[in-house]
Parts: C-alpha cells; structure tokens; sequence
C-alpha cells in the first residue's frame, strides 16, 4: 500500500494544512465536505503537493518535518518549487 504526504492551501485564508493518507481522493473530499475539524472553517481547499512514500511510518517521519518548518515562504520556495 502506498501513502501520501499532502500540502492544502486554503482558498479562504491562504494557509497551508499539511497531511498524510493512503487515499488523497478521499482524504480531500472529506476536508472539502467540512468532515476535517482542522479545516471545516478554511474551505475550499486545494491541492498543492503531494509525496508519495512505501510505508506510513515515512510518511508521518515527513509529514512531521514538514509541520516543523511552520514557515509557508520556505515551503513554498524549497519543498514545492514556487518562487
């Protein structure tokens, strides 16, 4: 089974929630239905990065790290290339 690290950007607030799943499709839908307490008052969200990884332990080890660098500047610019 694969699982995913994700990156949303509130279309409300312009801030970023940063996740991870085995199923994006689904994962998403549920944010943007407002089953996601973390996001139900930031809707719409889109998808702006993904990762794919081999096992959810890595997954949590990166979707950790990335919730570590609490700075959107650096993550926009080094983990998802946008200058």
């Amino acid at each position: 089974m694969e699982f995913f690290v994700y990156i949303l950007k509130s279309l409300k607030d312009g801030r970023f929630h940063i996740g991870q799943t085995n199923d994006v499709a689904s994962k998403i839908k549920r944010h943007n239905s407002g089953r996601v307490t973390a996001t139900k008052n930031r809707r719409p969200l889109e998808v702006i990065h993904t990762e794919k990884f081999a096992t959810g332990s890595e997954a949590m080890q990166r979707e950790k790290y990335l919730k570590s660098l609490k700075s959107q500047k650096y993550i926009l610019e080094n983990i998802i290339k946008i200058t």
